[in-house]
């Protein structure tokens, strides 16, 4: 979803803006704009963001969270698909000298992050040892997933991660083991962060309105949990092997994902070790069962080689 224009951020004030340029909004890139001028606020206010914070904002539309970012932070950093909503929003924000303005996706591919906006973002923490990463944005639906999951794997993880999604995938986010929403995601968000639900928002809040409900999502950066994990690429591609075949047991998961590489006696040993016999399915393991799980089988392999599953 898109940002949207000052403070004057209403159905009627953009309708006739989009108008005047001749434009309309393109539904390919999510642009649906919060019309809520009290949740906007919510949405930057629940961020905490101070002068030491940098920000990270993907879509920033005509720029309205932009500004309200910029008067508290010490630099935004916002990506925008659309030449014509950057444009507008350079405009609308040129006298503001905090505000990294770029044109790009924010995507590479579903599995690579855009790498000259990760770059501006190192370049603003190296400023200041005490600066802070945060991502604070109202985030198009279809790039939310891999954009938070790829930042949790980057080098600069964000200390917060503050945000406006489709509700469908905020339940993804903080679900619990044998609920139907529970699985990879849950699992990986969980693992290093500590996570949870500020507001749903119906479709009206928005213009156009989404055909789905929305949430504001908030994932804090939790240290302890991440000291946790030895090897963060091994775990990610473990949690998704573990998942991508959710009805079936857990033992033939296994036997799968290291088909050629370890021996099914290895996989029954590990499992039988751990107390997870018989008819197991992954969406009944707690994150911490999980962990403890693929720890077993990190070790049975040189560093080197922790890396891709079958």
């Amino acid at each position: 979803m898109g940002a949207g224009s000052s403070n004057n951020q209403t159905r009627t004030y953009l309708m006739e803006r989009f108008e005047t340029l001749g434009i309309h909004p393109r539904s390919k890139l999510g642009q649906n704009f919060l019309i809520d001028l009290n949740l906007l606020h919510l949405l930057h206010e629940s961020a905490h963001l101070e002068k030491n914070d940098v920000v990270l904002e993907v879509g920033t539309g005509t720029g309205s969270l932009t500004g309200a970012m910029a008067q508290e932070a010490g630099v935004v950093v916002t990506v925008e698909v659309d030449s014509i909503m950057h444009e507008m929003a350079k405009q609308e924000h040129w006298d503001k000298d905090n505000i990294r303005f770029l044109f790009a996706d924010i995507l590479e591919n579903k599995n690579r992050l855009n790498q000259q906006a990760l770059d501006v973002v190192r370049e603003e923490l190296a400023k200041s040892p005490d600066r802070r990463f945060k991502l604070c944005a109202n985030l198009p639906y279809q790039i939310a997933t891999p954009l938070m999951s790829n930042l949790l794997l980057s080098d600069i993880p964000p200390y917060s991660m503050t945000v406006t999604i489709q509700k469908e995938v905020g339940d993804r986010i903080v679900a619990k083991p044998k609920t139907k929403d529970y699985g990879a995601l849950a699992v990986w968000m969980q693992a290093q962060c500590d996570c949870r639900i500020i507001r749903i928002m119906p479709p009206s809040v928005f213009w156009p309105r989404p055909k789905v409900d929305s949430a504001i999502v908030q994932v804090v950066y939790n240290q302890k949990k991440r000291d946790k994990i030895p090897n963060l690429k091994f775990f990610h591609e473990f949690v998704r092997a573990l998942f991508f075949h959710r009805r079936k047991y857990v033992r033939s998961v296994l036997c799968s994902a290291f088909k050629g590489r370890v021996e099914k006696e290895t996989v029954d040993r590990i499992l039988d070790e751990m107390n997870l016999k018989g008819e197991i399915r992954a969406e009944t393991l707690s994150v911490k069962t999980i962990l403890a799980l693929s720890d077993k089988f990190r070790v049975l392999f040189p560093e080197e080689q922790q890396f891709i599953l079958s």
